[in-house]
Formats: C-alpha cells, structure tokens, sequence
C-alpha cells in the first residue's frame, strides 16, 4: 500500500484483474466516515475516455473526482494512451500546489496497462497485472494471485472471489461489488 499524509489510505478496495485477453475491475460500495458507514453502495469505479479505460479509486470522494476530471483531460489530449496520461498526471498531481493536497489513489487500466497512481509521483505498472488499492488491497491482491495460480477461473470469477475474501477481513470494504469489464 501506498502511504499518503503520513497515514495509511483506510477506505475501500478497488482491484483490476489482468488475465488472457481480459482485463476486469472492481470494486466495493462501502463510504466511511472516520469509524462510521455512511454509505452502502458507491460506485468507486467508472469507464473514461470513450469507455477504453477503467478507473477506480479510494481515499476522499471529491479529490478522487477532480483526479478523474483531471486524468481524461489527459487522455483527451494524448488520444487515449493511458501510459502518457498516467506519467503527465502523476507529474502534475505531485506538482501542483492544490493537487498535492489530495487525499486519493487511482487505480487505472486499458486493454494493454494498468497502473496505480498517487500523490508522490508514482506510476506503479504492475509485473503479474493484478493491482489494487485501497485498505483491502493486500488481501484481494494475494487471493487474487491464489486464485490464479491455482484455479482456471476467469478473471471475472476471480475478481468477484477476490473481493469476496478482501470484504470477509477489511471492516472498509463491504459486499456491495461493481465490476467494469474490458
């Protein structure tokens, strides 16, 4: 996990599945407010630019939102290459004085990339094509890559499992789950 403001990012889970030709995305619906649900069924993840890319997000709601106003900007300017965007908007993000304030990570993937994105400047290109953020991640990330290894599942079941056993052991993420599929 990435660290942010000195703490840890303790909200949601948000994961993509890169398997074959398929790349999937999920993510939970769960809102909180310090130790209090607030809200059962977000959507944290959405299609951009021309439904091509996928993105999700956790941390704060209205940073994740201007980060995703922010992200098709750059993907309307580089025609939808997402490596360019990604690298333009984590230089901006880490930059500026206003967007180094936001409190989000995105999580972002096409047919060929995904990356997770954040404050500091990263642009974290996953080895095996799992990536995940938010507080639930390590646990989807590792059932996610045990499922993988050790099951024919497509990346859909593995997604659906993944965030299943993540919601079983993070109180931030409930079993409201949203997929995107590319």
């Amino acid at each position: 996990m990435i660290p942010m403001s000195n703490s840890l990012m303790r909200s949601t889970t948000v994961i993509v599945i890169r398997k074959s030709d398929q790349v999937v995305m999920a993510g939970d619906g769960q809102v909180t407010m310090g130790e209090t649900i607030v809200k059962h069924q977000a959507k944290k993840i959405r299609r951009l630019y021309h439904d091509r890319i996928l993105t999700g997000f956790a941390g704060s709601t209205a940073d994740a939102f201007t980060l995703f106003e922010r992200l098709e900007a750059k993907l309307e300017q580089f025609n939808g290459n997402l490596k360019r965007a990604a690298v333009e908007l984590a230089k901006d993000w880490r930059t500026d004085r206003a967007l180094r304030r936001l409190e989000a990570l995105l999580i972002a993937a096409d047919a060929k990339d995904s990356f997770i994105l954040s404050g500091t400047g990263d642009v974290i290109e996953p080895d095996d094509g799992f990536a995940a953020v938010g507080s639930g991640a390590p646990y989807a990330l590792a059932a996610a890559r045990a499922l993988d290894r050790h099951t024919e599942l497509t990346a859909r079941q593995i997604a659906e499992e993944a965030m299943s056993i993540a919601a079983s052991i993070c109180i931030y993420t409930n079993r409201e789950f949203y997929f995107e599929e590319l």
